[in-house]
């Protein structure tokens, strides 16, 4: 299985004159499968030229931290990357003593390098494609500001790369690995992190409380990260698996029957939440540990649930924070944040779906913290200054530990007091079939479009096809009440779109919201 992965990676040329095997950035980079002919190397040696061109272009002229997961793909990506980019004069940085490298601690490294304003600066290249199955590669570009590349910086590294791969990667520029290897720069990315993690929760509060932990790292980047925690035993965290198997075989299937290592799953999840009566709070991540799954007693939290906890606490117990920082959600992230945020006298920040909305905001400290329903977060240090701009799931179960360490309650007990205090919504997002004209009919929606007056039995409040935070379209529509709202975008892999809904009203109303949403987009598109 394994062996057939890699051997397709080497022997398979994407046809560039194949749409679908084309270099395509989503919003978290390419991803793709080496049988499907959608992750080779053919793919990855000129996304790495590209990038090389692009710093030339750009002016960036400072290291490029490199960091890599534990899917089959991502070590022969990795070295394809490592070939090309110092055959290209990049001076590129690996992880000490060749361990695998989360999401966050590339964010990290770039930041912690360009605080100084060196006059080169740096950026960043993360193999990984975060939780999908273990066949799956990916590969992603941090920019100097150490986030996710916004589109026109991803949009012209993917066309460059296109370009490469439609002459077979012949202009690419090339060394063999062992030349490559005896040119990079080793760098601690797990001791800079674990060091530097102080300025960001309060170890301390953890460290006296007392509690009992668990960390499932899911065969994935953060295994090296928890495993340095675990050595200070007064913050008792216990590795439930250190496992590291490219194949994810230990992985109980996901709720479709595919490996799929999604840390926001009760299905994928499995292994944790069967022990979680050994622990007070428990985590897992995904491979690239960029995402947080939080378990206590209750099971596993709802990654909208626990995000609204977090803002709530944070903004009463980081006292060193302006009352000027914003709140950034995502537009299809639970409307409770917007009842919270507001509840504290604070400005809410509605982004499109993506994290790299939040970057700029987490980079020049006017965002305290930025998350998205997909279990994916990241905020400022105590004294307000960027940790990272990219998602840190580690971080994010680092703090369920200090919230329940200072306030004495489970997430799961602190979202209950939000829900007394704001109402109980319910959430759900489904698939619905789309034909490719009905998917481009998103791009040319409008509020006009929407003639009804009332949804599900309340009046409409606001209809929304850019995001309120900063004007940027959302790819679809989004319809609000006071009690409820649905969201709906295009797929950009599949013929379907994605529905997304909330209601404050219970199950019935919430499938209401569904049903009505069907119908007016089956008018509209």
């Amino acid at each position: 299985m394994i062996q057939t992965w890699l051997d397709a990676y080497y022997s398979i040329q994407p046809d560039a004159a194949q749409i679908g095997q084309r270099v395509a950035f989503g919003t978290s980079g390419h991803r793709g499968s080496s049988v499907k002919s959608t992750f080779n190397e053919g793919h990855i040696l000129a996304i790495a030229q590209a990038v090389a061109d692009y710093r030339a272009q750009a002016g960036i002229s400072g290291p490029l931290f490199l960091g890599q997961d534990t899917h089959a793909l991502s070590r022969p990506a990795w070295e394809s990357v490592l070939q090309v980019l110092v055959a290209n004069g990049v001076d590129v940085r690996v992880s000490k003593d060749d361990l695998v490298t989360a999401t966050p601690l590339v964010s990290r490294a770039i930041l912690q390098f360009n605080a100084s304003k060196p006059a080169a600066m740096a950026d960043g290249i993360i193999i990984t494609p975060s939780h999908n199955p273990p066949e799956d590669g990916g590969i992603k570009y941090n920019a100097t500001d150490g986030g996710p590349a916004d589109g026109d910086v991803t949009g012209w590294i993917e066309s460059r790369a296109n370009e490469y791969l439609q002459n077979a990667c012949a202009d690419v520029r090339r060394i063999s690995l062992a030349d490559a290897r005896a040119q990079v720069s080793d760098y601690d990315f797990v001791g800079e992190y674990v060091r530097a993690l102080a300025s960001v929760v309060d170890l301390d509060a953890i460290r006296s409380s007392g509690l009992k932990l668990g960390a499932d790292p899911m065969g994935g980047t953060g295994l090296p990260v928890w495993q340095a925690l675990a050595q200070d035993k007064a913050l008792n965290i216990s590795l439930v698996n250190e496992t590291l198997d490219p194949a994810f075989a230990f992985m109980p299937p996901d709720h479709d029957g595919r490996i799929r290592m999604d840390c926001s799953s009760t299905a994928a999840m499995a292994n944790l939440l069967n022990i979680r009566d050994q622990f007070d709070l428990a985590f897992g991540n995904d491979p690239d540990a960029d995402r947080h799954g939080i378990v206590d007693a209750a099971g596993l939290m709802n990654p909208n649930h626990y995000l609204c906890v977090c803002v709530d606490y944070l903004l009463t117990h980081r006292p060193q924070w302006s009352a000027s920082l914003k709140i950034g959600k995502t537009l299809v992230t639970s409307s409770m944040m917007d009842r919270v945020v507001a509840s504290h006298g604070r400005d809410l920040y509605e982004v499109p779906v993506g994290f790299k909305w939040f970057v700029k905001g987490l980079h020049d400290g006017s965002l305290a913290f930025g998350g998205e329903e997909s279990a994916g977060a990241s905020l400022l240090t105590l004294d307000g200054k960027a940790w990272s701009t990219d998602k840190d799931g580690i971080l994010l179960c680092l703090l369920a530990a200090e919230i329940m360490a200072v306030t004495g309650l489970k997430p799961s007990e602190y979202y209950a007091r939000l829900t007394a205090q704001h109402g109980t919504p319910v959430y759900r997002r489904i698939d619905a079939p789309a034909t490719r004209e009905q998917k481009a009919a998103f791009k040319g929606l409008t509020a006009a479009h929407i003639t009804d007056d009332t949804l599900a039995g309340s009046a409409i409040t606001a209809i929304h096809t850019t995001a309120p935070g900063n004007g940027a379209g959302i790819g679809g529509i989004k319809v609000c009440t006071a009690d409820g709202w649905f969201a709906a975008r295009p797929s950009g892999t599949e013929d379907i779109y994605k529905i997304y809904a909330e209601s404050f009203k219970g199950d019935e109303h919430l499938q209401l919201l569904i049903d009505e949403a069907k119908a007016l987009l089956g008018r509209i598109l």
